[in-house]
């Protein structure tokens, strides 16, 4: 009886880890391009945000900050380089990470419908979120009159 209880403990353990899977977003830097900011290292976010941000938007996306309400499938993506510092210029560097939140009603119930994953440096593989989302909504409840998204539909 034991190995049994053991073994479901372990299977649920991986149907909730399938459950919060967030793939890598193939062909991000061809959809729009919603804004870029610089995070420096004397923000409350720069550890680990210090950077250049680019966020992208897929069409269900863009369609989503227009109405302020998301399809299954509407995709964003943070993307986050480090900053080289020149005497007149902030430059892109290595990239620190690709981060992706993506909408489904069904399978990110507990995070306000939006699964979130971040992939490490240039890997397409190597994910970084350990808790299924968790801590990224945790910062994304401040924005849920915005559907928890930060960016905004601008014309």
């Amino acid at each position: 009886m034991k190995h049994i209880i053991v073994g479901l403990a372990m299977l649920s353990s991986v149907i909730q880890a399938v459950d919060h899977e967030v793939e890598y977003p193939e062909g991000y830097r061809t959809w729009m391009h919603l804004k870029s900011m610089v995070i420096n290292q004397s923000h409350s976010l720069s550890d680990p945000f210090e950077g250049i941000h680019h966020i992208y938007a897929n069409d269900k996306a863009q369609k989503g900050l227009e109405l302020n309400s998301y399809e299954d499938g509407a995709t964003f993506v943070f993307d986050l380089l480090k900053a080289k510092r020149s005497k007149d210029a902030i430059l892109e560097d290595e990239r620190k990470f690709v981060g992706v939140m993506i909408y489904d009603s069904k399978r990110f119930s507990k995070t306000g419908n939006w699964g979130f994953e971040a992939f490490s440096g240039n890997s397409k593989s190597q994910k970084i979120v350990k808790d299924a989302g968790v801590s990224c909504f945790s910062c994304h409840i401040g924005v849920e009159k915005q559907s928890f998204v930060f960016s905004k539909f601008r014309k």
